[in-house]
């Protein structure tokens, strides 16, 4: 396949573009800022909130499919947010529907539903039928770009598979995060799996790796062909306690869900 990668020079853009790579796809690259050094395919310094900029892109190439992975991987005000989550993915849209582009794997993130209690011992995982519950303006704007996903679905009946990621890291480095973990190897997996999974339709999955410990659960991406590998327990016993571990475990979106982030929605600090 031919895929259009956003945010091609991030830290997991980077990750799942050579990834994809390896596995013998051509990746066509967009982002802010220049390609990155020994980047050998086609590469676009553009910005996603610029539907022209965005819809010379989609004229210039031959695209199979789009990987959305742009966007402010923080938190901000609630303006910025949106722009950033939700006018970045229509963009995107409307550019695929203006040239027949049927599929398109969106980074959402475990924040759409942070504010989930943590599952219990004895409960099952959080799955793909759990309500938007988001614990920031972040995670606001992640359920609000799931929608338009869901609207274009249904719409143009194109192909969307939404990865509520976790926390993508070279190894894990806190209590949490041995519940969280995405590995860079079970990223590019799952991002292979979405792109190639036969007539999703509107899916939902849970970006993380085989963990032990893990709060959501697996088995929506499974049903998609994404099989984890990697499991953050063989991590466990460099991991560190924190004094935050047990605050941080009450709801599934970790510190994010905390009084810490609370801000006003127009504050623009």
């Amino acid at each position: 396949m031919r895929i259009l990668i956003t945010g091609a020079a991030g830290s997991i853009g980077r990750v799942v573009t050579l990834g994809l790579c390896d596995n013998g796809h051509e990746v066509v690259g967009l982002d802010l800022v220049p390609e990155p050094e020994g980047f050998t395919g086609n590469w676009h310094t553009a910005d996603c909130t610029d539907p022209d900029a965005v819809a010379a892109v989609f004229a210039a190439e031959r695209i199979d499919g789009v990987v959305h992975l742009a966007g402010i991987p923080d938190e901000r005000d609630l303006p910025s947010e949106l722009t950033s989550h939700v006018v970045t993915t229509a963009a995107l849209l409307d550019a695929m529907v203006e040239h027949r582009i049927s599929r398109i794997v969106y980074a959402s993130s475990n924040h759409a539903v942070g504010r989930t209690p943590r599952p219990a011992d004895g409960q099952g995982p959080v799955s793909d039928d759990a309500l938007p519950r988001p614990d920031t303006f972040y995670g606001v704007a992640k359920v609000a770009a799931e929608a338009l996903l869901r609207l274009y679905v249904d719409r143009y009946d194109i192909d969307a598979v939404v990865c509520r990621i976790g926390s993508f890291l070279s190894e894990p480095g806190s209590t949490r995060s041995l519940s969280t973990w995405l590995s860079p190897d079970d990223c590019v997996r799952m991002v292979e799996a979405a792109l190639t999974a036969t007539a999703p339709g509107y899916a939902v999955l849970y970006g993380i790796s085989n963990n032990t410990r893990a709060w959501w659960d697996l088995e929506p991406g499974r049903r998609l062909g994404y099989q984890p590998l990697d499991d953050a327990e063989q991590f466990v016993a460099q991991v560190e306690s924190g004094t935050d571990d047990a605050e941080e475990a009450g709801h599934v979106g970790g510190p994010f869900a905390l009084e810490r982030f609370h801000r006003p929605a127009l504050d623009p600090r």
